[in-house]
């Protein structure tokens, strides 16, 4: 464990400080800011749930379940559990380009969160299947960048979200097969308009 541990932190130094550089500097701290993402969020919600279609308002719909699963996985479960402390908390000379946050970084809540989404987006849209992944990257990209996360935390948290997704999405699947009237693919059924 200490191998790995030191190898993440050698990425992480690396990213965060190696590098380094003034467009990297300006844009990583507003693409790591959820902030600058809860307009264009819930924007993009109510088109789904206005204009998408069946398959865009059963997706706003379980575009709830997946984040409130995630969320608490990452932040209520997993980060106490492994009680990881943040590099920016953790280590010197850490570049840190925003607040650090709090003590505990494992998993990635961002990485954890924003890939849950790329998953279930993916499912329901394949066609932007790449859009929603780099965006997924990009975001936890930007948490190593920026100084609050180790390459493993966004990894894993990746790993933890698209997961819960997957199981979203299967139980979905699931039901939507004894309960045509719920499945986006069925528009002879009633059910969702």
């Amino acid at each position: 464990m200490q191998i790995i541990n030191t190898i993440d932190t050698q990425i992480f130094i690396f990213i965060n400080q190696y590098i380094a550089n003034p467009i990297f500097d300006f844009a990583m701290p507003v693409i790591t800011n959820l902030n600058n993402w809860r307009v264009p969020i819930v924007i993009v919600w109510l088109f789904l749930i206005i204009k998408g279609g069946r398959r865009g308002r059963v997706a706003a719909i379980l575009l709830i379940p997946v984040l409130a699963m995630s969320d608490q996985m990452s932040s209520s479960l997993l980060k106490p559990l492994f009680g990881r402390i943040r590099p920016c908390h953790a280590l010197d000379s850490v570049r840190l380009l925003v607040g650090c946050g709090g003590h505990l970084s494992f998993p990635s809540s961002h990485a954890t969160n924003i890939s849950a989404v790329a998953m279930l987006f993916g499912y329901f849209y394949r066609k932007g299947t790449i859009l929603f992944i780099s965006i997924a990257v990009l975001v936890g990209f930007s948490r190593i960048y920026v100084g609050v996360h180790y390459p493993g935390d966004v990894l894993f948290g990746f790993m933890v979200g698209s997961s819960l997704s997957m199981v979203l999405i299967f139980i979905y699947t699931k039901l939507a097969m004894n309960f045509p009237g719920i499945d986006y693919k069925n528009l002879k059924s009633p059910g969702l308009p």
